[in-house]
């Protein structure tokens, strides 16, 4: 994902988990979260609901990419705050890049 999006023009800065990415969204603006699902210390499900409940933090647009495919896990990162919900392989088929474009301003 960070070198379609690099590849793209989007500059990109990556975190091992969430607990690590929510130490650089305290520090570091950043005009979109993309997040896995499942993520050691603290999940994207976690992370999205900090964010979103953040006051600095809760416009940022969130993407979930994950690999759970049910309705009900849709539904759950949905809820969480996530803008964005991709099943992996939608990643592949150039649909990252399609949504990140309708969640970020035109600059």
């Amino acid at each position: 994902m960070k070198s379609l999006l690099e590849i793209a023009g989007y500059p990109v800065v990556t975190a091992a988990d969430g607990e690590e990415a929510w130490g650089i969204l305290e520090r570091t603006p950043c005009q979109l979260v993309v997040s896995d699902w499942q993520m050691p210390r603290l999940d994207g499900v976690g992370l999205a609901r900090r964010i979103k409940s953040h006051p600095q933090l809760h416009r940022t647009p969130i993407i979930l990419v994950t690999s759970l495919d049910s309705p009900e896990d849709r539904a759950a990162g949905l809820e969480a705050g996530a803008d964005g919900y991709l099943v992996k392989r939608e990643v592949e088929r150039g649909r990252l890049l399609e949504l990140v474009r309708q969640l970020l301003p035109v600059s």
